[in-house]
């Protein structure tokens, strides 16, 4: 089991920045993945950002040059760095992991969300 723990959203102007952390704690050692993902009003999850195991990076398309992604191994935290906010920006953000499974396969686990909201 993996659990985690999204902080760091608010309200912000845009322009602006905020950074977003997400602490796992439990079974470290089985995720593969931790990535973020992102949820407006009326529109589907998408994917923002994501930092494998062996710390390789993507990125959305609509982020890339203004986001980023990073994590502390020493505090189980994953961050995700937002810089020049948009009022697109607007979502509550998701910390999701993919952990490999003892059985074999792997498991997908969600936080709570944190809301992001930048005014124009």
């Amino acid at each position: 089991q993996v659990q985690l723990v999204e902080s760091g959203g608010g309200l912000v102007q845009a322009g602006g920045s905020l950074r977003l952390s997400c602490a796992a704690s439990g079974s470290i050692f089985s995720i593969n993945a931790i990535g973020w993902y992102r949820q407006a009003p009326g529109k589907q999850r998408e994917l923002v950002a994501l930092i494998s195991r062996g710390g390789n990076t993507n990125y959305a398309d609509s982020v890339k040059g203004r986001f980023t992604i990073s994590r502390d191994n020493t505090r189980n935290t994953v961050y995700l760095q937002m810089n020049s906010l948009e009022p697109e920006d607007t979502a509550v953000y998701y910390c999701n992991a993919v952990a490999s499974r003892y059985s074999g396969g792997f498991q997908s686990y969600w936080g709570q969300g944190t809301q992001v909201t930048v005014s124009s």
